[in-house]
């Protein structure tokens, strides 16, 4: 682990440094930052990112942490000191670049333009500071969202150092929140929510000569409790050292014991930093003058910023060197694939003369048309979490049955895979049995007594009325009302799932190896003529189910509509019939006292009464009203089970086979006509190599 590495590490010597950025940076690792640039390069290149290492600032308002941001970056990057306290995150980007002697800043925005834009250090300042006062204003005094900055610079590695606001102590003295407590609790909210990035280092800061007093420490546990992934830095030593007068006091802040900080914390020990980083060589001699003796290698190399950074390089090396063997595979196979696709484009520039061109769309054209018929007999050769449809997606793609107040009818729960992903011809006899079950269940409307009176009419011969005739006119227009737009409505439906098999079996091409990659435009022809083929036999398959609903409503064949005597001898065995009176219809009703309306029994008044209320009386009694509507009912239902058997039939003779048996010839007299044609509008050379 990242304890280890920093345990075998101890024994090393000290790096002496001054404060300049020069000696703050180690020769060794520019090769290794070269190569990480190459390599994060690379990545972003082939779409494979990865982040670079980050390390998260955690400390009081008063720790110093925006001073040993700027120290571990050699140079001032943020305002340091005064009033303006830090109240956003900022994420210091930090790329190695040779070329930059001096630090060039971007300021990274979610402009769709302009993404990145380049700043002063002294500008980028003003931003800070105008950010920080602009949410000083607000009742929100402190947002999670980071001020992104890019800095490349010959003297730093690739390393990304995210600075957080100063955590606040604020008493808890009243019930009442204050200000002051209310905007602690904001920013140990803001900070604990960094903190939970388990690719963070966090770096935590104290500003304390007594380990006893964990502010900061206490709260990164709560987050990271076995501290495995935090280094611990005592700030301001240069302060700190005038209050030692002996040196135990300093050998037990140097080196704390285990009941005051866990040894397991990253790097076995804490820091020591001054606030200017120039101090360094004073500290190490004002502190070996109180313990009358020098440093040994594990204490130096816990003093100072210089000390610090080295830490980090060399922990940030082991991120670096642990991220090769992840994005080098990845790489190698961007590698691969990249010279796969060389190899075919060279075979296809070798391709490129017509007679290759016409072979390889034969072929092509030759294996399509084999999927087709594969997926409507059933295949598992395209995954149906891709490619099939609920019932549910299938209404919203492909439309639903919708009745005649203009909503979509509700499928029987009788449904068979309604809930199941289906595609090809199992979709298609789901569609076709949802039209049975839908349609099937449609009633005849009710009939009115105008509606009768208005079917009437006058005769050309006499003035009798032929109730026969009006229960036939009013049963068509009803039928040919509820019907019509269930069949246009299937046919858009059925259009929809055989469409879908065009993406489906171009798939099953890519899949096996059959497809043609760069000749978009020949596929588009493929993809055309297979949509003009389907739109076809659909308007084809419509016009055949709207002539069965023209001749079933234009004339009424008994036998067809009315299943022959049998289905009127049911019709009528439903009514009654009661001797007429001069009663409302509503006494009628009840003198008919349930006797049948064809019975043996049936008095020569009652028959006399029946044949002057259904030839030629046009006062509507309730027997002939019931007797028509009875009729409208019969007539309705049989040219209902007519056209759902038609609807089905012509479906499957005139749409679904036409798609296995008529459209290969199709295609191939389409695109063999093309070839001889104009071969350059079936193959654009031009584009063919991406």
């Amino acid at each position: 682990g990242d304890e280890n590495f920093a345990r075998r590490g101890a024994a090393e010597k000290p790096v002496d440094s001054t404060g300049s950025p020069e000696r703050f940076f180690q020769r060794g690792n520019e090769t290794l930052y070269e190569a990480y640039n190459q390599l994060h390069s690379l990545a972003q290149e082939f779409d494979k990112p990865f982040d670079a290492p980050a390390i998260l600032v955690v400390g009081q308002q008063t720790d110093g942490k925006s001073a040993l941001v700027e120290a571990l970056m050699g140079f001032q990057f943020n305002h340091v000191g005064g009033g303006t306290k830090t109240r956003r995150p900022i994420s210091i980007n930090m790329k190695y670049n040779a070329a930059c002697t001096e630090p060039r800043c971007f300021l990274i925005t979610d402009d769709a333009g302009n993404g990145e834009r380049e700043l002063t250090l002294y500008e980028l300042q003003d931003h800070i500071e105008a950010e920080n006062r602009r949410l000083e204003q607000e009742a929100e005094q402190f947002w999670a969202k980071e001020i992104v900055v890019k800095i490349e610079y010959k003297y730093c590695p690739n390393l990304t150092i995210i600075d957080t606001p100063g955590l606040i102590s604020a008493p808890n003295k009243s019930r009442a929140v204050t200000p002051l407590q209310a905007s602690a609790r904001a920013v140990e909210k803001l900070v604990k929510s960094k903190m939970e990035n388990k690719d963070y280092i966090i770096l935590c800061l104290e500003d304390s000569s007594d380990w006893s007093n964990a502010s900061t420490r206490n709260l990164v546990l709560e987050v990271d409790p076995d501290m495995r992934r935090t280094v611990i830095v005592s700030t301001k030593l240069d302060t700190r050292i005038p209050q030692f007068s002996r040196g135990e006091d300093i050998e037990r802040f140097l080196r704390p014991p285990a009941r005051l900080l866990d040894s397991n914390i990253l790097g076995s020990s804490p820091f020591f930093t001054s606030a200017v980083w120039e101090r360094e060589d004073n500290d190490v001699a004002e502190l070996e003058k109180i313990l009358n003796r020098s440093l040994d290698n594990v204490e130096r190399q816990r003093v100072g910023v210089s000390q610090l950074r080295r830490f980090l390089e060399k922990l940030l090396r082991r991120r670096y060197l642990e991220n090769v063997p992840s994005i080098v595979p990845v790489l190698e196979r961007e590698y691969r694939s990249a010279q796969e696709k060389l190899l075919h484009t060279q075979e296809e520039l070798s391709d490129l003369d017509s007679d290759k061109l016409k072979e390889r769309g034969r072929a092509f054209y030759s294996q399509f048309v084999t999927k087709l018929p594969l997926l409507i007999r059933g295949t598992m050769a395209a995954p149906v979490d891709r490619f099939g449809e609920t019932l549910a997606d299938e209404h919203i793609r492909g439309g639903a049955f919708v009745g005649a107040d203009g909503r979509p009818l509700p499928a029987s729960a009788e449904l068979d895979n309604a809930e199941m992903r289906l595609m090809g011809g199992a979709q298609w006899t789901r569609a076709l049995q949802e039209f049975r079950q839908v349609v099937g269940t449609v009633s005849c409307p009710s009939v009115n007594r105008e509606e009768i009176v208005n079917a009437c009419g006058v005769d050309e011969v006499h003035d009798g009325i032929n109730y026969t005739r009006t229960a036939c006119v009013i049963a068509v227009a009803k039928a040919k009302e509820a019907f019509e737009p269930f069949l246009h409505q299937l046919g858009y439906r059925l259009g929809h799932v055989m469409r879908r098999l065009l993406q489906i079996a171009m798939y099953m091409m890519r899949k096996d190896g059959q497809f043609l990659n760069g000749h978009e435009l020949f596929l588009k022809r493929v993809g055309s003529a297979y949509y003009n083929f389907v739109e076809e036999s659909m308007r084809n398959v419509l016009g055949k189910t709207m002539e069965d609903l023209e001749s079933t409503t234009e004339f009424v064949s008994w036998s067809l509509h009315s299943q022959g005597s049998a289905g009127l001898q049911h019709v009528l065995s439903t009514l009654s019939c009661a001797p007429p009176t001069a009663a409302t219809d509503q006494a009628e009703t009840a003198a008919r006292g349930g006797r049948q309306l064809v019975s043996g029994n049936s008095s020569q008044g009652h028959l006399s009464a029946l044949v002057e209320n259904t030839l030629w009386s046009r006062k509507l009694a309730t027997v002939t009203e019931d007797i028509v509507q009875a009729l409208v009912c019969q007539i309705f239902v049989g040219i209902r089970d007519h056209i759902i058997a038609s609807a089905e039939l012509k479906m499957n003779c005139f749409f679904l086979m036409p798609v296995i048996h008529k459209f290969p010839m199709r295609l191939r007299e389409e695109l063999e006509q093309a070839f001889d044609e104009d071969i350059d509008s079936v193959f654009d050379v031009a584009v063919v190599i991406p």
